[in-house]
């Protein structure tokens, strides 16, 4: 059924995979299959865990999709599916392999029917073709996560805007715009190590600090929205990845120091599929 082809969408600490009719634009109810990862783990442990995902959400359905798109940060090759992802705390050991390959052996099937894409540009995507960005048809896209994607429309298409390494403040984009910023930012401040947003959310919301550093974050990010919007001109942003869910610490915040800079109120959305967008997106890219 050439209808239906699987989603993929592979982050610094999770790989989700969804069946998908790409005609009715919906999810094959049952199929989605979700596990956290070691990015830091062996190649081979790191493939083993993506073809084990994929495989338990084929299975769900008893039917083989039409191709397996899959989302992936950069950067990378996208067409020949070699990894170039290096200093950044994550996939080290995947650097300079063709994991396009490594997969479908490991899945038993041709590397044609494996595509990787980017993970930014397939959130876009994905919002554009059924989320919060519907209608519009010049837009930016930021993942934000353990990295910080960006995505950008240019006469129809989507396209990866690769701004994560911009210069920005002391460094790049990515430095100030991601989740290991926070880590960082608030172990500066206070001495204490946390995970991820989401335990600095669970365990230390409302705390002098943590508000703190939510605000820097609300300033950085919309320094950074201010130079991404002088340069591709959208009239709409769109916001996904994990730090996206602690929207309500930061969100409104971004909105009105961007205003200060832009003069009027720009409108800066988050997500209304969450992930779903990124695999829908991947799953419409060919």
């Amino acid at each position: 059924m050439k209808n239906i082809v699987m989603g993929v969408d592979i982050g610094g600490s999770h790989i989700t995979a969804l069946l998908i009719d790409i005609d009715k634009k919906e999810e094959i109810q049952g199929s989605w299959s979700r596990e956290n990862l070691d990015s830091n783990a062996s190649a081979d442990r790191i493939i083993d865990a993506w073809a084990a995902t994929i495989e338990k959400s084929i299975r769900s359905y008893q039917l083989f999709p039409a191709r397996i798109n899959i989302a992936m940060p950069g950067p990378m090759d996208y067409q020949k599916g070699i990894c170039k992802i290096k200093g950044q705390g994550k996939y080290e050991a995947l650097y300079g392999l063709n994991i396009k390959n490594m997969l479908a052996i490991r899945l038993g099937l041709s590397s044609s029917d494996i595509n990787f894409v980017n993970d930014a540009a397939s959130f876009l995507k994905g919002e554009l073709f059924k989320g919060s960005l519907n209608n519009v048809s010049q837009a930016i896209g930021l993942t934000l996560g353990t990295g910080l994607g960006t995505a950008h429309t240019e006469n129809g298409c989507v396209k990866d805007t690769d701004l994560w390494k911009m210069p920005f403040l002391k460094g790049v984009a990515e430095d100030y715009i991601s989740t290991r910023w926070f880590i960082k930012r608030f172990h500066e401040m206070t001495g204490i190590k946390v995970m991820d947003v989401k335990d600095l959310v669970d365990n230390h919301k409302g705390s002098p600090y943590f508000n703190a550093v939510f605000l820097e974050f609300s300033v950085n990010l919309a320094k950074f929205l201010y130079k991404f919007i002088r340069i591709k001109m959208p009239l709409a942003v769109v916001i996904g990845g994990n730090i996206a869910n602690a929207e309500e610490f930061f969100l409104e915040n971004t909105r009105r120091f961007l205003a200060s800079k832009m003069g009027y109120s720009f409108p800066v959305e988050k997500s209304l599929l969450g992930e779903k967008a990124t695999l829908l997106g991947a799953g419409a890219s060919i």
